[in-house]
């Protein structure tokens, strides 16, 4: 072994009789082991043993340093390059001085249990994160597995799953996988209050949707109506108009300035599993109604909420790759702002529905160039015994791609 590459290994709950020739003799090897109490007490031998600190992450690179110049092993669950140390480590140390001995994924033995192709499966993971990351996912017959943290997670998943009309969906909790004491148990979503076997499972569910499922489609647009608000909302319609100026890209980064009910911001973290966004909002009651409305549409990790008002709000925030600005356009300062802040090669989209603002995008364009295009959307309602048409408010959207210094 070369002490200055850092080896992790991927052990699974069988612990050491289950590892592969290689693993076991970098484990052999090692000046030190580094990792969680649990896999440190599945593998024999005579090297230093350092338990995780927690926080963890901030901890690693002291960590690493202190033991310069050994030959460090760190023992991870499973595959350790799949929600992972391993990733951490590369990110950290760069992938010529990590080298990855992996493990079967508890995913894998999951699919391999219940003879689900992995290429049709979505995967979904809990540790650390917020149980409405789940909605993202839950479609009418989608297979799911739930990468749960505790023996509460099937419970949780279940009251998740009924609250969203889709009770009826099939569960599978399968715990301790590849170990002696696996466990399969299975039920059904709108009956389940059961506790998993074990602290380390994993959910599979079969999504089926009830008479009053909520079924959300994954195009830009979603039905006003799915979003808590009081009025401040980009409309479906135009919203959907919107997304595709913005043009959403796998990793990139929106600020959502003037964010209202925050459906521009959900939409673009909804177009990916790698998108962010960050919600500028000044007002408390809709502040909360983000967070809600995130977490109730799948995104709560991918939507960062910043209370207080543009252009003072915007200082400290990451470099956007796309700006939308749907409140505040005319306040000093704030287009100036967005537009030094952005990317090259970013998009900047501006939303104006008074003359102030259609004043405001008109100089845009002129200085700055893009194009103008004004989005007016009626819809049919009763009138006395008949049906006429409505009109909302013409929204005029400025769209424009800066260039490349």
């Amino acid at each position: 072994m070369d002490a200055r590459v850092i080896t992790v290994v991927g052990i699974g709950a069988d612990g050491w009789d289950g590892l592969p020739a290689a693993s076991r003799a970098a484990i052999a090897e090692a000046d030190v082991l580094l990792g969680g109490r649990r896999q440190l007490d599945l593998v024999p031998g005579g090297a230093e043993r350092v338990a995780w600190p927690s926080p963890l992450v901030p901890a690693l690179p002291g960590l690493i340093e202190k033991h310069a110049g050994r030959r460090i092993v760190v023992l991870a669950s499973g595959d350790p390059m799949f929600y992972g140390i391993g990733s951490t480590l590369v990110r950290l140390a760069g992938s010529g001085r990590v080298r990855v001995l992996p493990h079967p994924s508890s995913v894998s033995l999951a699919c391999a249990r219940l003879g689900w192709p992995s290429e049709d499966v979505d995967v979904v993971s809990l540790v650390g994160r917020p149980a409405g990351t789940l909605n993202a996912v839950v479609a009418p017959g989608r297979r799911v597995l739930v990468l749960g943290s505790g023996r509460e997670a099937p419970a949780v998943v279940a009251a998740l799953l009924a609250g969203r009309g889709f009770g009826p969906s099939r569960m599978t909790v399968l715990s301790d996988l590849g170990a002696g004491t696996e466990v399969l148990r299975d039920g059904v979503a709108g009956e389940w209050t059961d506790e998993a076997d074990s602290a380390l499972n994993i959910v599979a569910v079969e999504c089926l949707p009830g008479p009053g499922a909520v079924v959300l489609p994954r195009t830009p647009g979603l039905p006003d109506d799915v979003f808590e608000h009081d009025g401040q909302l980009t409309k479906s319609e135009v919203r959907a108009v919107t997304l595709s100026r913005l043009g959403p890209l796998p990793g990139e980064l929106l600020w959502d300035v003037g964010a209202g009910a925050g459906s521009i911001a959900i939409e673009w973290a909804r177009a990916h599993p790698s998108c962010r966004a960050v919600a500028v909002e000044s007002h408390p009651e809709r502040v909360a109604r983000i967070g809600s409305n995130a977490a109730a549409l799948g995104v709560p990790a991918a939507v960062e909420v910043v209370a207080g008002r543009a252009p003072g709000a915007l200082g400290g925030l990451p470099e956007p790759d796309a700006v939308f600005i749907g409140g505040g356009l005319t306040s000093p300062g704030v287009l100036e702002r967005c537009w030094d802040a952005l990317k090259p090669g970013g998009r900047l989209v501006a939303a104006a529905v008074t003359l102030e603002s259609e004043v405001k995008v008109a100089e845009g364009r002129r200085t700055r160039g893009g194009d103008l295009v004004r989005v007016g959307i009626e819809r049919a309602a009763p009138l006395g015994g008949f049906t006429a048409w409505r009109p909302a408010m013409t929204v005029t959207l400025w769209t424009v791609r800066k260039d490349a210094p």
